[in-house]
């Protein structure tokens, strides 16, 4: 049976990896991005309650310091910020922790059925509402570092990530893109592999997509699941996986 995994084309799939391969502590919470814990992402430490990422993560700075700050990040979804991550948020500022939060924005609520959030710009019925603003928001509670990621582009989260870690102070690294399953995102064409090419070096396998499978011994991708994003071309060092 296949386990739990994030749906194809998921925003958050790159960050997790990214995570996973600089060997990040990650403080997790409530949301379809608790999946980052699951093989092969393997990219979360503590999943305790809703908000608990940002409180958590702070708790544990100011008690192990340093060794911990350096090394250590919070994840959260923009929907389960506004809900109850804000708290911890306002302690992490308010008390000088050198923390580092991650919003990862999918500009929905995505576990629970598409519903719509105070960062969305429409109200649960559908309607016009007040859009509130995650980068102004995060500075007028007080933290001065805050940047914008594209998790389709690993290269500059991983960058991302490493320079907030390396700050003395605190900052908040907003990941930003559509859940690939809301209606009005526009998906790419499905991704093909170079059969001579493809060594079955299985890196491809490491994002855990449910497109990409293996078989004799060669990458294959799903046309009905694959929506294009290019997360396991960068994984692939061949150039076996190309666009069409």
């Amino acid at each position: 049976m296949r386990p739990p995994v994030m749906c194809a084309g998921c925003p958050h799939r790159g960050l997790f990896y990214c995570l996973h391969k600089l060997g990040v502590t990650v403080t997790g919470d409530i949301g379809c991005y608790t999946l980052g814990a699951a093989a092969p992402l393997s990219a979360m430490d503590t999943t305790i309650c809703m908000g608990a990422s940002v409180s958590a993560l702070h708790g544990f700075n100011k008690a192990r310091g340093a060794q911990a700050e350096h090394n250590s990040v919070a994840v959260i979804g923009d929907s389960t910020f506004m809900h109850s991550g804000m708290t911890g948020f306002v302690n992490i500022a308010y008390n000088d922790s050198n923390s580092t939060v991650i919003i990862l924005d999918n500009s929905i609520t995505g576990m629970t059925g598409h519903q719509q959030n105070p960062t969305t710009g429409k109200n649960l019925k559908g309607d016009p509402a007040y859009a509130v603003d995650l980068e102004a928001l995060c500075k007028a509670l007080g933290i001065r570092r805050v940047r914008v990621v594209d998790p389709y582009n690993m290269k500059q989260c991983e960058e991302a990530i490493k320079e907030e870690l390396a700050a003395d102070e605190a900052s908040v690294i907003i990941s930003r893109r559509p859940c690939a399953l809301l209606k009005y995102v526009k998906h790419k064409a499905p991704l093909k592999v170079n059969a001579d090419k493809c060594v079955g070096c299985k890196m491809c396998l490491k994002i855990g997509c449910p497109a990409i499978s293996i078989h004799n011994g060669k990458c294959v991708i799903d046309s009905t699941q694959c929506v294009g994003c290019g997360i396991c071309t960068d994984m692939c060092k061949l150039g076996c996986i190309y666009a069409d």
